[in-house]
């Protein structure tokens, strides 16, 4: 009887000291996420950062012109063709103005 208490109280001690350790251990684990939160929202920051300059418009056009050669289109290189969307009150189809712009830069060889 005595032998079936002491594994059963050292069975709960070693319970004991394996729940304490596996707590030690996640709250690492807790400690490690957090930094790795904080260091992806920094780089979350920069890109975006890095998005609006590059988005930008006069950036955008200003790559377009020097390192695309492109030009703004002149007149009579835009066409608008009508395109038929229907309204919900009527059936029939309405047209809708649809801006199509040609480009020159490049000759249609590849």
């Amino acid at each position: 009887m005595k032998i079936l208490v002491g594994v059963a109280g050292l069975c709960l001690v070693f319970g004991f000291v394996w729940e304490r350790v596996d707590i030690v251990r996640v709250g690492y684990q807790v400690e490690r996420l957090k930094s790795e939160k904080v260091k992806l929202e920094r780089e979350r920051d920069q890109l975006r950062v890095k998005f609006s300059t590059l988005s930008a418009p006069d950036r955008i056009a200003k790559v377009a012109t020097e390192r695309l050669g492109m030009t703004p289109p002149q007149n009579g290189q835009v066409i608008v063709v009508q395109a038929r969307t229907a309204e919900p009150s009527s059936p029939q189809a309405v047209p809708a103005p649809v801006r199509v712009a040609s480009n020159q830069f490049f000759d249609g060889r590849r």
